[in-house]
């Protein structure tokens, strides 16, 4: 009992020396101890209940302290990793075929599925190429996110490179679709 008498002196905490012997706390079982086991003994100070955990918790030379411990020698005030929301930038950019409401009177419209299938696929080719996330194809337009589901500084920028190479998506998509639609979307696309 000696130790942890001298272990209290040298945290500066002596007075509390009685109290641990009369509950035969030592070395062995100090880790153990939990923040409502100070107090039960009589460590009414919230401040010196922080100190010996600490304490203890340095004593294990690093080893990682128990639960019961670590829950204890958290501060009620500090928020957890979990507990926290992270604030980040999203840039959000749509594309869609101009002009094909038009274009749905003059095709079929199987063609015309084709060719909005064949302009989707490219537009999410170059999105995907830039790091973009397509979240939704909404009829002949893609509703793509930058910055979601990761990160990156240059979203912004991605997202410009992502849309100017998805103008050329309309032509890929007319190639795509066959020769029988090239002739009839040759004036239409461009």
């Amino acid at each position: 009992m000696q130790q942890i008498a001298d272990w209290l002196d040298k945290l500066g905490l002596g007075q509390y020396a009685q109290r641990f012997a009369e509950n035969d706390i030592d070395f062995d079982i100090l880790s153990d101890l939990t923040d409502q086991d100070l107090e039960k003994i009589g460590v009414t100070s919230v401040g010196h209940r922080r100190k010996l955990l600490r304490a203890i918790a340095n004593l294990k030379g690093g080893e990682e302290i128990t639960s019961a411990v670590a829950a204890a020698a958290a501060s009620p005030a500090t928020p957890r990793a979990a507990d926290t929301a992270e604030r980040r930038q999203v840039t959000v950019m749509f594309s869609d075929l101009v002009g094909s409401t038009a274009l749905s009177a003059r095709m079929d419209p199987e063609d015309l599925r084709e060719l909005i299938s064949a302009y989707h696929k490219c537009v999410a080719e170059a999105v995907r190429r830039f790091g973009g996330f397509v979240a939704r194809y909404m009829g002949d337009g893609v509703l793509v996110y930058f910055g979601y589901p990761e990160a990156h500084e240059d979203d912004a920028e991605r997202a410009v490179r992502a849309g100017l190479e998805a103008q050329n998506a309309g032509p890929r998509a007319r190639a795509a679709c066959g020769e029988q639609q090239h002739r009839d979307l040759t004036a239409w696309l461009g």
